[in-house]
């Protein structure tokens, strides 16, 4: 059985519901360590009929065990960002041609064809390691825009600078991605007036500048850019789906992937309606892995699928979780 067939054609809900149900049996038997979660919760699949019943493995067992859902032989591991001294989230990825086609289609999904875009990506804290699953789905971007000028860049700011304004003004398409920090500091070398580039945070102050809230910093960013929105990506390590915003932190996910809300004095209940609450994640992408992740970002749930993320917990494991030793 072909577990990854039709999981990049779902078009509607009942799809989706079908294929998630489909998928968790299948994690159910051939991952351990999420087998030993539903063991311990006394759940089974014949005990699921709906997909807030679904359990969802805290995202702390990336950092602590091996999350396969397959035999087969390990492609590559993506790692999370720390600092020095911190346990960092590994994802094993045996088939890197899924995360290709999640990332390839999703960018499709959101904004066409990425021929149609020069690229220029500030990404210097995830350049500077090993291990980025953005950078890995940057780079592909990169290579597949099929534009001389797509690039990365590091601390050349003056070059970057150079080129936005030098490809706004040819009228050409251009995506700017970079971490919040960096974008911030371009901001501090010039002001710019784009008129045909789209600016896209990931996130990220890394130590590295006061943290703000989304609003004030968007808004920074609009009137730095001289652009009327700030697109934003939302994706982690232990991942391979990314959900994106075109504008005031209201995300949408492709149809392969699902935000749910729990409850945040009770993390093992799931809502079964748009509420705000701990943020669970569906990826259906995350085939040979675990598709259920409960992380630790706080959100908001809407009726219509969008999302928006409030924040974080302030505590390092999530409430009501810890049912194994970590």
């Amino acid at each position: 059985m072909n577990i990854t067939k039709d999981i990049f054609t779902i078009t509607t809900p009942d799809q989706f519901k079908a294929k998630a149900l489909e998928v968790f049996r299948f994690q159910f038997d051939n991952n351990a360590i999420y087998r030993s979660f539903c063991d311990l919760l006394y759940i089974n699949p014949s005990d699921i009929s709906d997909l807030h019943e679904i359990p969802f493995l805290p995202i702390q067992f990336f950092k602590s065990h091996q999350v396969l859902s397959t035999t087969n032989p390990i492609e590559t591991t993506f790692t999370s960002s720390g600092t020095t001294g911190q346990i960092t989230s590994k994802h094993l990825v045996s088939d890197l041609s899924v995360y290709e086609t999640s990332f390839k289609l999703g960018f499709k999904h959101f904004y066409g064809d990425i021929k149609d875009y020069t690229i220029l990506a500030l990404l210097p804290n995830y350049l500077e390691r090993e291990g980025s699953s953005l950078v890995y789905m940057v780079d592909h971007l990169i290579k597949d825009s099929n534009k001389p000028q797509s690039g990365f860049y590091l601390n050349n700011l003056d070059q970057l600078k150079d080129k936005l304004i030098s490809l706004d003004l040819a009228g050409e398409k251009v995506l700017l991605i970079g971490v919040t920090f960096a974008l911030l500091d371009l901001l501090d070398l010039h002001t710019f007036n784009l008129k045909h580039t789209i600016v896209m945070e990931t996130g990220g102050m890394k130590g590295r500048r006061k943290e703000v809230i989304r609003e004030e910093l968007h808004n920074t960013l609009k009137a730095g850019f001289g652009v009327d929105a700030i697109h934003s990506e939302y994706g982690m390590t232990e991942l391979l789906s990314q959900a994106y915003s075109k504008g005031h932190g209201i995300f949408n996910c492709p149809p392969w992937m699902r935000i749910l809300t729990r409850d945040t004095e009770d993390a093992l209940t799931v809502f079964n309606s748009p509420k705000t609450g701990g943020i669970n994640v569906i990826d259906l992408a995350n085939i040979n892995s675990c598709s259920f992740i409960a992380t630790q970002d706080l959100g908001k749930a809407h009726d219509n699928e969008d999302f928006e993320i409030i924040g974080r917990f302030d505590n390092s494991d999530i409430r009501g979780c810890n049912l194994m030793v970590l």
